[in-house]
């Protein structure tokens, strides 16, 4: 089926967004436009080297007139000369010869296009911005679905499609869309040393025909996908991206990184992709109204990411403290409360429980507890869970996970990590629980085994975080979300 074209501002819109970009995930045959025959280069030669590391199970075509053989692949002087017409076509030569390639792929009936070239209109000149509105006119006429120019394009596990970004990478529940290829690229190499997949992702550029609505929209209808990661430095159709982001707020998560929230921030956005940023008071009330949840760095996308990816819904804002110290239980509670969180007594039935079991020396029973058996036993971890998810005035958990050293006097136990999880698991996930493995100080080694441990426990399925301040908030964008959720479901009458 053909798309549908309709005037919109900065952008085609199609009919069927899900059969018309899901092409762009699934190629069978791909053929990539200017692949030199040096050793290395970035552009054609980068992608097609990726994409053989990773193993992509379909065709390759290398498109290069004054080569035959390319990496040990056959090449071709033209998209004209190949056996078949490919599924996906990656541009990668110099900005003035683009138009005549999609001129090419219009003759041929190659539809999905990728422009990886930069020297369109984010360069600033006059050229440029002719040489992008040249693929645009060739697009509409042609009927062309073209991602970019000036970026890194679709990128897919479950497909081998893994040119960039964390190779071979794995399946998960993650959909990135972003301005960005290098934030897009770091993003999914991030949540995979978390143990998070990417179902799909796309970095879209100076969006010359296809847009990152255009896919919020897609990935809005994809079942695969259960949390969407937008970043974006400008956007042409507001009303557009209220609409969308509101409907689809109610079926999933959009977490979304402003860039150009500042001036300076904003004169580099028009730099890097051509576009301009909006007022951010504006932003900060369509985040509001469509519940879209709004983060300010890579560290706060990923963590409401992963927090989203492996937590259920939250019953209140009210956290229960586990492990820490007497120091740290104060300034953790101090940080919970700074960030949204309530850090409530436990109830009259749980405390008399603590205090059964709580050591009466050296601990602390009640919230935050403060308790070392919680560190070396984790059936008596366990049990202290049981307690908190019968206590209806906490909605979540933070534990603290040290690590241990020399000077904590922890006796020399086997590893506990696992049976730890195993412990969180059995609970169903009844109530948000995540860890905090502080490894922050400046200690190469301590930060290692931190980052390890991290991981370990994402991979387990459960989110574990470098500080309480990250955790909390994390929580209190997962809490905001379901109870803007809850909010509009029973409307004030």
């Amino acid at each position: 089926m053909l798309p549908l074209y309709r005037t919109a501002p900065g952008g085609i819109v199609m009919a069927s967004m899900r059969n018309d970009l899901e092409p762009f995930f699934k190629p069978r045959h791909i053929a990539i436009v200017g692949v030199t025959r040096s050793e290395y280069s970035f552009g054609g030669m980068s992608f097609l080297q990726k994409l053989q590391e990773a193993g992509f199970p379909g065709t390759l075509y290398s498109i290069n007139p004054k080569a035959t053989e390319i990496r040990g692949l056959p090449a071709y002087p033209n998209l004209s000369s190949l056996p078949v017409v490919p599924d996906l076509a990656m541009v990668c030569v110099a900005a003035a010869h683009v138009p005549a390639v999609l001129e090419e792929c219009g003759r041929i009936g190659l539809r999905h296009i990728h422009i990886l070239t930069s020297g369109f209109k984010e360069i600033g000149t006059e050229e440029g911005r002719q040489l992008e509105e040249q693929i645009a006119f060739i697009a509409k006429e042609k009927e062309l679905l073209v991602i970019g120019p000036n970026c890194m394009g679709p990128y897919c596990p479950a497909s081998g499609l893994t040119a960039w970004g964390a190779i071979p990478g794995a399946r998960g529940p993650l959909g990135v869309i972003s301005q960005s290829g290098s934030i897009t690229q770091r993003l999914t190499e991030y949540a995979y040393s978390l143990g998070i997949g990417t179902d799909k992702a796309v970095s879209v550029g100076n969006e010359a025909v296809l847009n990152s609505l255009d896919f919020l929209e897609f990935m809005g209808q994809d079942e695969g996908i259960r949390v969407i990661a937008l970043y974006i430095e400008s956007m042409r159709d507001g009303r557009r991206f209220f609409e969308l982001a509101r409907e689809i707020s109610k079926r999933k998560p959009i977490i979304v990184w402003k860039g150009g929230e500042t001036e300076v921030g904003a004169r580099t956005a028009a730099s890097h992709t051509g576009g301009m940023a909006g007022e951010q008071m504006i932003w900060e009330a369509v985040f509001r109204q469509t519940g879209v949840i709004h983060v300010s760095s890579l560290n706060e996308w990923m963590d409401a990411v992963i927090a989203f990816a492996l937590l259920p819904p939250p019953g209140s804002r009210g956290v229960f403290l586990i492990g820490g110290g007497g120091g740290n239980s104060v300034v953790n509670s101090d940080t919970c409360i700074h960030e949204g969180l309530d850090v409530p007594s436990p109830s009259s039935a749980t405390m008399g429980k603590l205090r059964e079991t709580v050591p009466g020396a050296g601990s602390i029973a009640g919230n935050p507890l403060d308790d070392w058996q919680t560190f070396v036993d984790p059936a008596y971890f366990g049990a202290i869970l049981d307690l908190v998810c019968q206590d209806p005035a906490m909605g979540m958990v933070i534990v603290d996970r040290l690590i241990p050293r020399k000077a904590f006097h922890i006796p020399d136990l086997p590893d506990s990590t696992q049976a730890t999880i195993e412990q969180v698991k059995r609970r169903g996930n009844r109530k948000p629980v995540v860890f905090m493995v502080d490894s922050e100080g400046g200690d190469p080694e301590l930060g290692a085994q931190g980052a390890s441990l991290r991981a370990e426990f994402g991979k387990g399925g459960i989110p574990a975080y470098p500080s309480v301040k990250r955790a909390a908030r994390a929580l209190i964008h997962l809490y905001r979300y379901y109870n803007w959720l809850d909010r509009i479901k029973t409307p004030d009458l």
